[in-house]
């Protein structure tokens, strides 16, 4: 997926050998040790063809053998949830400087490197798209609310199926712009044919959106989701109100993430074994309640720090001297 998404980005993009070793057997251990070292030595090569003069990390144990390899150049880590895992307390250790989401963070830092509140980037051309031309864009009505559903990159069956299982009577309520992965697309779609024909038309769905993003943000009145990092900072981006459920095998970071948002009244909670149950009687509560609703965008406006993308480049460039690469160099 990443390699993906950077290639469309038309930035270069190079693998390292890496692998796990929390909460992996025993049999599995060895060989992964043996491909984190086969990535510290891919790690060296890399910076030695690249010459940085900072490094960039957001986590993941992939970043390991990076850390280790350059652990004598500058580096700045950032922190996209607001409970690090254990690999992002791993490299906070070789870090200069960490970037962090939200000040609630701090507590679950153990490095004494300088902490920086930046904020969650988001893309600039996400905020390009108004809700009317945004609602144009997608052929919605702009008299009826439009729901979110979205389940990550690769979907999230445990929000897919209680949504295709109830939707013609969402649908009665809502219009719906349904991401839902490779994996469940086709159920959607079959589901889609299945409805009346007044109905058709309130239903999108979509496997992923690239350039649309934006516009399906800036349509919605309300979104459901998992709580991954991204809903800290495209969420509050867009003021948009939003019923999370969190991933029940990521650890804690989605619950963490989750509870952050709802106690600032700006999300509700729903675990996924009771998404089926509660799912129409939630959307039908939130979108009654106009003033419920419009409470709920403020605080999740209130969360919002647009300039996150920038202050976290002045950090890289402050790391780096603020100068440009050496000759022949990348800056990053």
């Amino acid at each position: 997926m990443e390699a993906d998404l950077v290639t469309r980005a038309g930035v270069p993009f190079k693998a390292i050998p890496a692998a796990g070793v929390h909460g992996v057997g025993l049999r599995a251990l060895p060989s992964n040790l043996v491909r984190l070292g086969r990535g510290v030595l891919a790690a060296r090569r890399i910076l030695s063809e690249f010459k940085p003069d900072v490094i960039f990390f957001t986590g993941g144990y992939v970043a390991a053998p990076m850390a280790v390899a350059g652990f004598r150049k500058p580096i700045l880590l950032y922190v996209p949830d607001i409970e690090p895992g254990l690999a992002l307390n791993f490299l906070s250790r070789f870090s200069k400087v960490i970037a962090l989401t939200a000040d609630e963070s701090k507590q679950y830092i153990k490095s004494r490197a300088r902490q920086v509140v930046t904020g969650y980037p988001t893309r600039p051309e996400l905020g390009q798209w108004d809700r009317n031309t945004a609602r144009a864009h997608f052929g919605l009505t702009q008299d009826i609310p439009v729901l979110l559903i979205a389940g990550g990159s690769k979907g999230a069956r445990t929000i897919n199926q209680p949504v295709i299982a109830n939707l013609a009577e969402l649908l009665n309520v809502v219009q719906v712009l349904h991401i839902t992965g490779k994996l469940d697309l086709g159920q959607a779609e079959t589901a889609h044919a299945a409805l009346p024909l007044e109905l058709q038309s309130r239903y999108h769905v979509f496997d992923y959106l690239h350039e649309d993003m934006g516009a399906a943000l800036a349509a919605a009145d309300l979104a459901i989701s998992r709580a991954g990092a991204s809903a800290l900072g495209e969420y509050p981006l867009f003021g948009l109100p939003a019923i999370l459920v969190p991933y029940q095998f990521a650890w804690r970071y989605q619950k963490v993430n989750a509870d952050y948002l709802a106690r600032h009244g700006a999300a509700l909670v729903l675990e996924s074994d009771s998404l089926a149950s509660e799912l129409v009687p939630s959307v039908r509560s939130l979108v009654g309640d106009p003033q419920r609703l419009t409470a709920m965008r403020q605080a999740m406006s209130s969360l919002a720090q647009p300039g996150a993308a920038d202050q976290i480049a002045g950090l890289l460039q402050e790391l780096s001297g603020g100068q440009p690469g050496k000759e022949g160099a990348h800056s990053w």
